[in-house]
């Protein structure tokens, strides 16, 4: 009564565009700001970036990220330039 293996169902998996991602983990997070994962649990701890928790893993909603390079106290560095549309800081 052997019965033949099934083949495994295989199919391509793509990552959704950019746009369509809506949280990022911890570590998508510090490369999107530019900074270690210590610094993003940091400032999710200090209430500075919202996330979000489910189970033991932390999701930083991408707009939150986005929102933090945005506002004005976040320091500008040349490796950090300002976004587009905005003058660099003295």
């Amino acid at each position: 009564m052997n019965t033949p293996a099934r083949p495994a169902l295989t199919r391509p998996v793509t990552p959704p565009p950019a746009e369509d991602i809506r949280f990022l983990n911890i570590e998508e997070a510090a490369a999107l700001l530019r900074v270690s994962k210590l610094t993003v649990y940091r400032l999710v701890h200090s209430g500075d970036l919202a996330a979000m928790r489910t189970g033991r893993a932390w999701y930083v909603p991408r707009d939150a990220a986005l929102a933090y390079l945005d506002a004005p106290d976040v320091a500008r560095t040349p490796d950090r330039p300002a976004p587009t549309g905005e003058a660099p800081r003295a």
